[in-house]
């Protein structure tokens, strides 16, 4: 019997197509859901594709959910996916609403809402920042009293560090409430937490890791998306079966996808390894962004959005993970907002690491800017691959150094 999968938003990001491609690929019947005109499918989405519904937006549950059930007239409907953060709770309700198996309701809200995520996992004895949501000023600041600066603020449904901001001491606090909209909104305040800062990212088939990764940032998050002079880092390991300290990575990473219920799905899960040991600090039920799936697609020999839909059509894997290479990209910021004018030391870097160059984006002269904390892909960017993790990092450093983007 085919497989009908429905997926939520195929054209954009533009890499959403490569999951449409691994489900057509492993044999199932892909529906998409979106909201651009039929026309802005290219070519491969079209082959793809046994159907296409537009929608005003996908993130409304209302509009999703009718044409589901349209569809559902027509078809079966075995999976309905959605793998960018904000089309995962509408996925999720009409999911359960329609009778479709998949991340449940429970799951994506404990993966969204950061308060009620520490709370379950520390009920569950997962290690994670103390942490208070809250739209009560009073509340925010009998936490401070008793936790102490610097504290962490940000959005309850925040992903990654979108939106966060670290304060130092009560006016900072204040400033940084108000700028939240407290206290007609609640906000998620934790524990700052000191340390070396990754990211731990599987696919899990039934609540059981059957393929997993680990990279690391340099510098951390907070610092990497406000500071212009730094050309940040994440790098993916290849040591993640040798090296010492993963095995309680790992061992964490089971533990917060058992806690929250996740069965078959891509998770991403942020982690902290300092002086208070290692702590939890967030996961969602999705791929991480960034595009750091290519990263262990190109560390390990295999198609990763391949191996996602074998996992979430046919509940198997079919590729086992080489770990010939640990994979990295660096971020270079131009000199000053504008437009980019020109680069500095690019043929350097290209005669010295050529050959383990992955591919690279250097947008073209005239191109406006975009702001240090648009991440990691806003502007220029390398991507580099090597067998060994420690060369790697040193290679990226020199590209830091000596690669200038130059902005007028």
């Amino acid at each position: 019997m085919p497989v009908d999968v429905v997926f939520v938003e195929p054209v954009f990001p533009s890499n959403q197509r490569e999951f449409v491609r691994a489900l057509h690929a492993v044999g199932a019947r892909v529906i998409g859901i979106g909201e651009r005109p039929k026309e802005a499918l290219d070519e491969g989405l079209r082959h793809w594709l046994t159907h296409y519904e537009q929608i005003g937006n996908v993130t409304d549950e209302t509009q999703l959910e009718r044409a589901v059930r349209f569809i559902q007239t027509k078809v079966k409907v075995n999976r309905l996916e959605a793998v960018v953060e904000a089309h995962v709770m509408a996925a999720a309700k009409v999911r359960e609403r329609c009778g479709i198996p998949g991340t449940s309701v429970r799951s994506t809200f404990l993966c969204r809402d950061k308060p009620a995520m520490k709370e379950a996992l520390r009920q569950a004895g997962v290690a994670c920042a103390q942490s208070i949501g809250s739209s009560s000023p009073d509340d925010i600041k009998h936490f401070a009293a008793r936790v102490g600066f610097p504290l962490i603020v940000k959005p309850r449904d925040a992903a990654g560090a979108s939106g966060t901001e670290r304060v130092d001491n009560g006016p900072e606090l204040d400033r940084a409430l108000a700028r939240f909209g407290v206290p007609q909104r609640s906000v998620a305040v934790e524990e700052f937490i000191e340390g070396h800062e990754g990211f731990y990212d599987t696919i899990t088939i039934g609540g059981r890791v059957v393929h997993d990764f680990v990279t690391h940032y340099y510098p951390n998050v907070l610092e990497a998306m406000r500071t212009r002079w730094i050309s940040p880092q994440f790098i993916s390991t290849n040591r993640i079966d040798s090296a010492p300290g993963y095995a309680s990575v790992r061992a964490m990473g089971q533990e917060v996808i058992t806690a929250l219920g996740l069965e078959t799905t891509a998770t991403h899960m942020e982690w902290f390894s300092g002086p208070k040991g290692l702590k939890f600090s967030e996961i969602g039920c999705r791929p991480p962004g960034v595009r750091a799936w290519d990263l262990y697609a190109a560390g390990n020999d295999l198609d990763i959005y391949a191996e996602w839909a074998m996992a979430v059509v046919h509940g198997k894997k079919a590729q086992r993970l080489s770990r010939q290479y640990a994979a990295g990209v660096i971020a270079l910021r131009p000199t000053q907002d504008g437009r980019i004018s020109g680069y500095h030391g690019l043929d350097e870097v290209h005669r010295r690491f050529g050959k383990w160059f992955i591919d690279e984006h250097l947008p073209a002269p005239g191109t406006p800017t975009q702001p240090v904390d648009a991440g990691y892909m806003a502007n220029a960017w390398m991507r580099l691959k090597h067998p060994d993790y420690d060369t790697l990092r040193g290679m990226l450093n020199i590209i830091g150094q000596t690669v200038k983007v130059i902005a007028q």
